[in-house]
């Protein structure tokens, strides 16, 4: 294509003839193969105005990047213009305020560093590359989320660009419908997020207790026992608390339980909180106290640098029968041909999370008790689709127990799945984005119609 055609677009532009396009279309998740036609690295909001402009003159489709965490890869596509918003990642702190103003490219780990080493503490994700504004707009969990929140519940305001390249500032005063939108709904759709301002907590001297506990030899019956154990636990849990436990299958290892995530305070309340698991044979626990930044680093280095995967999440509102739980530890036991790794996962909510009414902002599952995950790991290309295959069949189980789908964790095939995302907000959501993107400029397939 002649290089004529890509004028207008500023920035680092990367086109299919570039050496680096190989290395610059792909996602985290490896198992996401699609050849953009133009990737616009933007250094500046005005690239990202330009590329905008560009795409609709030549009717070329967008997709928005950042952290290229997308689980379906809808941050990137076959012929499309990716905007690609990484190297816009200034950050700026109000000490005074507590206020954080980061730009849209800003990752986890750049943004931990940052806020960690002057003494604060930010509510964001696990993975150290995910970036912080798609997290923040599908509401965002983290480890610090039953104490501080999701990661939308701190944002105070936001600068986007629309589909006519004018930028616009959003919050609870000016432009609010669209603040609220973006508050749970808000990732691919109304725009170009290019910069966010957040309400960090007041630092505290106290300490992070990094919580770690599984089991010596594994049954099904043992991860059905302590799915039980955590479903009666977890509705009363500390609010200082928030963990993730894994019941797997791993190649090499066979069936296993792990949890982990962060308690504010010490080791003594968070070994006398951890007592019910104590009570199941195998059980083992690691408590590391530190500081925020410290823990946060510990974390980031389980992650690989890149993923081959299929994962997605639901909603639970209810308690389970025996008979369920074991159903539930039955879709780990059987894996996918070629995964190396398999699990539901249970994600604690709760907390400060279910303060907030599910209109008051896009992220309407206020009152679930936890997220329920599905994943499959893989490393050799050849197994691709048998993995997807297993995720998608064990979901349909799992969505017969659960309410609605996780925005950030999301699947494509899903039936009606604004309604899925977005329950009672999604009438809502569909009138602002009328009204923010008439044109339906920033279209994905799971974009709001």
């Amino acid at each position: 294509m002649d290089s004529l055609y890509f004028n207008g677009l500023t920035g680092e532009v990367v086109t299919p003839i570039d050496p680096v396009y190989e290395e610059a279309r792909q996602e985290w998740n490896r198992a996401i193969n699609k050849f953009p036609l133009v990737i616009v690295y933007c250094e500046r909001k005005q690239d990202v105005v330009n590329a905008i402009r560009w795409a609709r003159k030549r009717c070329v489709s967008i997709r928005i990047r950042s952290g290229g965490h997308h689980y379906e890869g809808y941050s990137t596509g076959d012929c499309v213009l990716v905007i690609d918003v990484s190297r816009l990642n200034a950050l700026k702190l109000d000490k005074k305020r507590n206020i954080l103003t980061i730009g849209a490219g800003a990752k986890n780990t750049e943004v931990y560093d940052f806020v960690g080493s002057h003494g604060f503490v930010f509510p964001g994700g696990t993975c150290p590359t995910v970036g912080v504004t798609g997290f923040t707009l599908g509401g965002g969990w983290g480890f610090s989320s039953r104490l501080y929140g999701l990661g939308c519940d701190s944002l105070l305001e936001l600068e986007l660009v629309d589909y006519e390249g004018r930028l616009i500032m959003a919050n609870k005063y000016c432009n609010s419908d669209l603040f609220w939108a973006c508050r749970g709904a808000g990732g691919g759709n109304f725009g170009v997020v290019v910069s966010m301002t957040f309400q960090l907590p007041k630092p505290t001297n106290r300490s992070v207790t990094i919580v770690r506990f599984y089991y010596v030899g594994t049954t099904k019956a043992k991860q059905a026992h302590v799915m039980n154990i955590w479903q009666h636990w977890q509705p009363n849990l500390d609010k200082r608390m928030t963990l993730v436990a894994s019941f797997y299958n791993a190649e090499g290892e066979g069936l296993g339980i792990y949890a982990t995530g962060f308690f504010y305070g010490s080791q003594d309340e968070a070994r006398k909180i951890l007592q019910p698991f104590a009570q199941v044979e195998g059980f083992r626990v690691t408590l590391e106290e530190s500081s925020f930044l410290e823990a946060v680093k510990k974390v980031e280095a389980s992650y690989p640098p890149s993923e081959k995967f299929k994962s997605t999440g639901r909603f639970v509102y209810r308690s389970y029968s025996l008979s369920e739980l074991e159903n539930m530890a039955e879709v780990v036991e059987q894996p996918a041909d070629g995964s190396v790794y398999s699990a539901v996962s249970f994600y604690a909510l709760g907390g400060v999370i279910s303060n907030v009414g599910p209109e008051e902002t896009a992220f309407y599952y206020r009152d679930a008790r936890y997220i329920m995950g599905v994943q499959s790991v893989w490393t050799e290309d050849a197994f691709v689709e048998e993995n997807r295959e297993w995720v998608r069949e064990r979901f349909e189980y799992i969505k017969s127990i659960t309410e609605g789908s996780y925005v950030n964790f999301p699947i494509s095939h899903l039936k009606n799945y604004e309604h899925e995302y977005f329950g009672g907000n999604a009438r809502r959501l569909n009138r602002v984005n009328e009204k923010y993107d008439p044109f339906h400029v920033f279209r994905f397939p799971q974009s709001l119609r």
